[in-house]
């Protein structure tokens, strides 16, 4: 966290200026699609955005990345003291705990529902024992809590032009579109966890199954059969997208920018991965450096334009002088290619 976005959101207590640092950090390692996009939003709104994401990212790290020995039980003991850490957070503004400490500023500050959090939290533990979905349906349940509780945190940080809970719905689906990607870009490695995200029924639809992604991940042998249920997946993720993008106009203008980056960039990922024959059994999609680079372009311009616009009407409640500002080198920072442990 830069000390320049600190000032810009009022927070000067060492310790909430160290809790939020902690957060970016937990940002920036895991999500690099993201974090460089929120490197879009006014300065005064990215601790906030920090703070979301840096607790998403730490529970997450939590149920898959915590210690490489650590066994289900531990897993399940380290979530539950995070989940008390953060009801006694919320109910007290303030924890111990760096990151819950962050979350439970931002949430007090921007009004934000406390039953997000909680359903975030149910899907967390979901994690810990379920390890494939039958039904588009209950994968839809589980991604409610996961990645549609995400969208809807961010609202009041963005800020809408319309009603709150108009937009909440596009929210929420854009949440959905980028968790989906992620489970269609990572199918792999979700599976060498043990864990199949993408829906039992679209599967055998076209004739596959567990083993037979097992298989072809084993093997590095291609199969139609999964060629075809990986298309199907991406289609029915851009659908989702479609859902969405109604909500990016109903959003502040200045918030715009960064949001409208994270879906084309996300959406050029389903691009990667069709164009290279949905083979993400065996490597990892990333999207092509001329492609950032022109949607890092367009979203630098997209904010200047913001930029001017908003210097003729009162700036949003609670955004600081440097409110409108975009450094120079956050376009050089979204050219650069995702590093291997990005997952959003």
């Amino acid at each position: 966290m830069t000390d320049r976005e600190l000032d810009a959101a009022g927070i000067t207590d060492p310790a909430l200026r160290d809790a939020y640092t902690r957060c970016r950090y937990l940002n920036a390692r895991h999500g690099r699609t993201y974090f460089l996009a929120t490197r879009l939003l006014p300065p005064a709104r990215r601790p906030a955005v920090h703070a979301l994401y840096g607790f998403a990212r730490w529970a997450d790290d939590i149920v898959d990345h915590l210690d490489d020995g650590a066994t289900p039980t531990e897993r399940r003991a380290a979530l539950q003291r995070l989940q008390r850490a953060l009801e006694t957070g919320l109910r007290d503004g303030h924890s111990t705990e760096p990151v819950v400490h962050a979350l439970a500023d931002t949430a007090a500050r921007y009004g934000i529902d406390s039953h997000h959090f909680t359903d975030f939290m149910a899907s967390m533990r979901d994690d810990l024992v379920v390890t494939d979905y039958a039904t588009y349906e209950e994968l839809r349940v589980y991604m409610h809590g996961s990645a549609a509780v995400i969208g809807l945190q961010m609202l009041p940080v963005l800020g809408t032009v319309v009603p709150r809970d108009r937009a909440a719905p596009h929210a929420a689906a854009l949440g959905v579109a980028f968790q989906l990607t992620n489970f269609l870009r990572d199918v792999g490695e979700d599976l060498d966890r043990g864990r199949i995200y993408l829906p039992a029924d679209l599967l055998a639809a076209h004739g596959v199954d567990r083993p037979l992604l097992r298989w072809s991940r084993d093997t590095g042998q291609r199969d139609r059969r999964i060629t075809d249920a990986l298309r199907a997946a991406e289609h029915l993720t851009r659908g989702v997208y479609r859902e969405a993008a109604p909500g990016l106009a109903m959003l502040d203008p200045v918030a715009r920018p960064c949001i409208r980056t994270a879906f084309v960039l996300y959406g050029a990922i389903l691009d990667t991965i069709a164009a290279e024959g949905h083979a993400v059994l065996h490597r990892r999609a990333v999207v092509p450096r001329r492609r950032r680079a022109a949607v890092a372009l367009d979203g630098l311009a997209r904010v200047t334009a913001a930029r001017l616009r908003a210097r003729e009407t009162p700036p949003p409640k609670g955004a600081g002088p440097a409110a409108l500002l975009c450094p120079a080198s956050t376009v050089k920072a979204l050219l650069r290619p995702a590093g291997t442990g990005e997952t959003g």
